[in-house]
């Protein structure tokens, strides 16, 4: 595997991870959307990101020259709505209860540590690679 190559499989890694942060801020941001264009409360959203077989890996590395992380989807969580009795919410239904999204703050935090984790891990690769290029440029002089 060359530089650019290595260069190519980070940088797909990081732009999928910056994609997978942008959907967890999405979802914190409409924790409390009870009212969307669709329809109904926001609905949690989560990237998918496409797994290969290593053979099929291993065939497009020698043939194509790199691979890299690639995100397949983004899947909308399809649970039923948080009901939370609130009689004054404009969205109320007639028994008072409102349909909040089934969003946990929580649950996104820790997906949004694990993001940027894989987020860093990707940019110390790209680091160790450029360092590693430069050094092989000294050894030409």
């Amino acid at each position: 595997m060359d530089f650019l190559t290595s260069f190519k499989v980070t940088s797909s890694a990081l732009a999928a991870q910056r994609l997978r942060l942008n959907i967890i801020a999405e979802n914190v941001a409409n924790a409390q959307t009870t009212r969307t264009p669709e329809g109904g409360p926001y609905k949690r959203r989560d990237p998918v990101f496409q797994a290969q077989p290593f053979a099929d890996v291993l065939d497009q590395t020698k043939a194509a020259g790199s691979t890299g992380v690639s995100v397949d989807r983004i899947m909308v969580d399809q649970k039923p709505p948080r009901m939370q009795y609130d009689p004054n919410h404009p969205d109320a239904n007639q028994d008072g209860y409102v349909a909040m999204p089934n969003i946990d703050v929580v649950t996104e935090m820790v997906n949004m540590m694990s993001a940027s984790r894989s987020y860093e891990s990707n940019v110390s690769v790209l680091n160790a690679s450029k360092a590693m290029a430069l050094k092989a440029l000294e050894i030409g002089r």
